[in-house]
């Protein structure tokens, strides 16, 4: 019986001696003047961890986030009756009232191949006339944009006659992990230096369709219309993403935003910087993604691949001996789970550049040294100044075949990819997403082409238009 005593009073003692141990583990010491707070283990653990203050990190941040203001000069052309024919006989020419459209946006002061510039989204400059930033400080700077890339929503401008820029510093967006402290940074609504924090809610979002190439950072930091284009930080105070989107029903901020990932911006602002484009690596290859169904039907090696549907002619993937049915899962030993992720690793890589591909074929596992080529031109914006038909057209590819849901039935033409509302394409009733398919009775194969045609035309061009399953005649005046 004392024995039994004794076994339970020795195992209480050691449960207690426990207790103490825990509780004194951590010490806590806070200092007021840095705002921040100490947690200093007990010697047994032997470490020490430092929370930063997110004050400090704000206060460190919000010299680098601009506010950005852009202008354009907008015609009316909607209705107006004295467009037509009929109505010009009777009353004469008359312009269409004109107004200033304007935009507001965010910014970010990097330094990006030893150069300070201002990084934002593309769609916050885009088409403007007048660009204006406005510093933390309260100075006012005219911009010049330097390059564009609609493509990851990215623009480079130049403040004219700006000092004393305060650049921030990029962090690793890679590094990131799924519950991670953020702030989004920027000016919403117009309302400068906002601040809000969030977690990172998940990685690699992808086929969203807000841009052609996607890796987005999601967090639920509040982002709202005019954060666009601003930052988001970690709580080193370091870049890891440029804001740029939010999926919201109401317009505003419903817990879901996402940034365009430092690590995926850096190579194309040091491109557009470099040489005024981004070059972009080229495969040569259809792909899509595989479910577990597909997987076993074709017999492939589960479904943390991507496959291979077609490979383009006198492509760096055909030449390569990529074949239609082959099944990539790794590219420099990288794994590639599905398109979207085989597809940006391919562009950020760049051309002329040896890749090793892994693959299997047939059930055995395979690899194909590429040389990549560089990514074709997909659109152009023919006649860029006022007087122009105002219209982007791009080629038809894939991708654009998925976005406008064209069929593949239409063999060859060019589409029409955005178009400005006071051009002449506009009122002359092109649409987005329309497939020009003959242009003054000539087959068009791609927009260079169609950029001869325009360029000797006199009046008028005669175009073959195919919408929504049908075709059309319309003239598009020079």
């Amino acid at each position: 019986m004392r024995a039994r005593r004794f076994k339970i009073g020795l195992v209480m003692a050691i449960v207690v001696v426990a207790l103490v141990v825990v509780m004194s583990a951590v010490t806590v010491s806070v200092n007021s003047n840095s705002k921040s707070y100490t947690f200093t283990a007990h010697p047994a653990f032997a470490t020490t961890t430092t929370i930063p203050s997110i004050a400090d990190v704000a206060e460190k941040v919000l010299p680098s986030v601009v506010n950005i203001a852009s202008s354009r000069l907008v015609k009316a052309h909607g209705g107006w009756p004295f467009s037509d024919p009929f109505f010009r006989h009777f009353f004469g020419h008359r312009k269409p009232p004109e107004h200033m459209q304007r935009g507001l946006g965010s910014g970010v002061i990097l330094e990006v191949n030893g150069i300070v510039v201002v990084v934002t989204n593309n769609h916050v400059v885009e088409k403007a006339d007048e660009i204006k930033v406005k510093l933390s400080d309260g100075r006012e700077f005219e911009a010049k944009v330097v390059g564009t890339d609609p493509k990851s929503d990215l623009a480079v401008l130049k403040l004219k006659g700006a000092s004393k820029l305060k650049p921030l510093k990029p962090g690793d967006s890679a590094r990131l992990r799924l519950g991670d402290i953020v702030l989004a940074v920027g000016n919403p609504f117009g309302l400068e230096q906002t601040v809000t924090m969030g977690i990172v809610s998940a990685k690699g979002r992808a086929n969203l369709r807000i841009v052609d190439y996607e890796d987005f950072i999601q967090t639920d930091a509040a982002i709202n219309p005019g954060n666009s284009g601003g930052a988001l930080v970690d709580m080193n105070g370091h870049l890891v993403g440029i804001n740029t989107a939010i999926l919201s029903r109401s317009g505003g901020y419903q817990g879901i935003g996402f940034a365009i990932p430092t690590n995926m911006a850096r190579p194309i602002l040091s491109s557009l910087l470099k040489l005024g484009k981004v070059v972009r690596g080229y495969l040569g290859v259809m792909i899509q993604d595989v479910d577990d169904d597909l997987s076993k039907a074709m017999k492939l090696p589960g479904y943390k691949g991507v496959l291979v549907s077609d490979t383009v002619a006198d492509a760096p993937a055909r030449k390569a001996g990529i074949r239609r049915g082959d099944f990539i899962v790794k590219v420099n030993g990288q794994s590639v789970p599905t398109a979207s992720k085989l597809r940006n690793l391919i562009a950020s890589l760049g051309s002329k550049r040896r890749v090793s591909i892994d693959l299997y074929r047939d059930g055995k596992k395979k690899t194909i040294s590429v040389v990549l080529g560089e990514l074709p031109s997909q659109q152009a914006t023919v006649g860029a100044d006022k007087k122009s038909s105002g219209m982007r057209l791009g080629e038809l590819t894939p991708e654009t075949r998925r976005k406008y849901n064209i069929p593949s039935r239409v063999r060859e033409g060019i589409v029409v990819e955005d178009l400005d509302p006071s051009g002449k394409a506009a009122q002359v009733g092109l649409r987005p997403g329309d497939v020009i398919l003959r242009a003054n009775r000539v087959t068009l194969h791609n927009v260079r082409r169609f950029s001869q045609i325009y360029a000797k035309a006199k009046g008028r061009m005669l175009l073959l238009v195919y919408r929504d399953g049908s075709t059309i005649f319309l003239l598009l005046p020079k």
